[in-house]
């Protein structure tokens, strides 16, 4: 187990009614009585990170012993199959099409007794032998276990030096709907122009189902952060700014559950795939690229942020692409930066901040250019497109110029608005020096000005 450091510890339980119970850890002790329903909770005070394992005694009419205890950074990841990925499936690596180099097999290299797992298992999964509480990230442990949020781990160690503890709780196929208690969705989304979307709760997707049995029995246990994987499952419903809605509504309710407003909420932009193939479904190649922009809009929240891994795609008809180690990767990027200060490091590609018209062409300005802005193959820069007022997009010249990328095309002498990477497909050249992808965007954002 690793508790999180420099925060107070919650640690509670059931025990007989009005019984006396004692906590001792890291020369603390706390003691408390239980209420009349026999629950009972003390918080440890903040402590500093420790590779020392030591023991925590609960003692009441029996005693509890609790062994092999660090002191650390501890993180929730959470979705549906992309952030279940287990470590399994990367048993045998093979060549990374993309030519990111795949990491050593860690199922038969991890040794680093300092990264600590927990498998949140559904209920209704026999649990495993090798689940059954927190475990060392090596060998049969890992076997199950995210590979999103062990990679994560593992970069994240290397940054910091601490103790890290990992928890995942993710169902494969899994709507944003079931980790979400269904009593927050019971309200109807006013945007800013006052119109009046339906009742969220309208949508039916089993709410609740993985927040009440996989979610609610963490709280309160202390977290520094979470990490999100989903989305697919709700792309194919064609959502937008309802999706921007139930994950605004997602971060909050749980921020609020674990009293901490400002815990770091981190999410992965989904992957490029075929949606518009879709059979039975009445998709566009423009669904996945409105959904992105659902997704961005919980940026709108304080202490969240999101990766793009648009390049991490090997076959757009592969809803679940490899390079899970460099998703990974990204996200303790993310983190290195934003929750742990390292402003030195690199964590996203270029990402669009202002446009200006500058006689026929647009000027688009990006932050997060790294070390300057760049492409990956060393030929134009792709997937830009152009408008008129008329709203007619054409391909587009783009040409990097300092921070600023400058965007025409001979047949709009009045350009209005400009896009980026906007289709389903959309796997541009477009990165900064640090090989991080550009994010996709439209200048004519409809939702920016709506939402809130």
């Amino acid at each position: 187990m690793v508790l999180q450091q420099q925060k107070k510890v919650p640690v509670w339980g059931t025990a007989t009614a009005g019984e006396k119970i004692t906590v001792t850890f890291a020369n603390q002790t706390k003691t408390t009585v239980t209420d009349k329903s026999g629950n009972w909770s003390i918080k440890l005070n903040p402590m500093k990170a420790s590779f020392a394992p030591r023991e925590m005694t609960i003692t009441g009419k029996t005693t509890i012993i609790l062994k092999n205890i660090l002191v650390g950074e501890v993180w929730l990841c959470s979705g549906q199959s992309n952030m279940e990925y287990a470590m399994r499936k990367y048993s045998k690596f093979q060549t990374a099409v993309k030519g990111n180099k795949p990491p050593e097999d860690d199922l038969n290299t991890a040794n680093n007794t300092n990264i600590r797992i927990f498998l949140d298992r559904r209920k209704y999964m026999d649990p495993s032998p090798e689940h059954l509480g927190w475990d060392v990230a090596m060998g049969r442990s890992l076997v199950d276990f995210s590979a999103v949020g062990y990679y994560f781990a593992k970069d994240l160690y290397a940054k910091l030096n601490v103790p890290i503890g990992m928890i995942s709780a993710a169902v494969p196929g899994s709507r944003i709907e079931p980790w979400i208690q269904s009593s927050k969705l019971e309200f109807e989304p006013k945007l800013k122009n006052g119109k009046i979307l339906d009742k969220l709760s309208n949508d039916d997707g089993d709410s609740g189902k993985f927040y009440d049995t996989m979610i609610q029995p963490l709280i309160p246990f202390a977290l520094k952060g979470m990490l999100c994987y989903q989305g697919e499952s709700n792309c194919f419903l064609n959502e937008n700014i309802r999706y921007a809605y139930k994950l605004k509504t997602l971060i909050e309710s749980w921020r609020n559950e674990w009293k901490d407003k400002k815990m770091p909420f981190y999410f992965v932009q989904i992957a490029p795939y075929n949606y518009s193939a879709s059979k039975d479904r009445p998709l566009t190649a423009e669904q996945l690229p409105e959904f992105w922009e659902a997704q961005k809009l919980a940026l709108h929240l304080k202490n969240t942020n999101t990766i793009a891994i648009t390049d991490l795609v090997d076959s757009i008809v592969d809803l679940h692409p490899g390079y899970k180690w460099e998703v990974g990767r990204r996200l303790s990027l993310l983190a290195a930066n934003k929750t742990y200060g390292q402003t030195n490091v690199v964590w996203s590609g270029p990402t669009y901040e202002k446009m200006k018209i500058v006689n026929n062409t647009i000027e688009v300005t990006f932050s997060n250019t790294g070390s300057g802005l760049s492409n990956r193959n060393g030929k134009p820069l792709s997937w830009f497109s152009i408008a008129g007022a008329d709203g007619k997009f054409v391909a587009a010249k783009a040409e990097i110029h300092g921070n600023k990328v400058i965007v025409s095309a001979p047949q709009v002498q009045h350009p209005y608005s400009v896009r980026f990477g906007w289709n389903e497909t959309a796997q541009s050249n477009f990165i900064n020096k640090e090989g991080l992808p550009a994010v996709p965007f439209r200048s004519d954002n409809p939702w920016e000005k709506l939402f809130k």
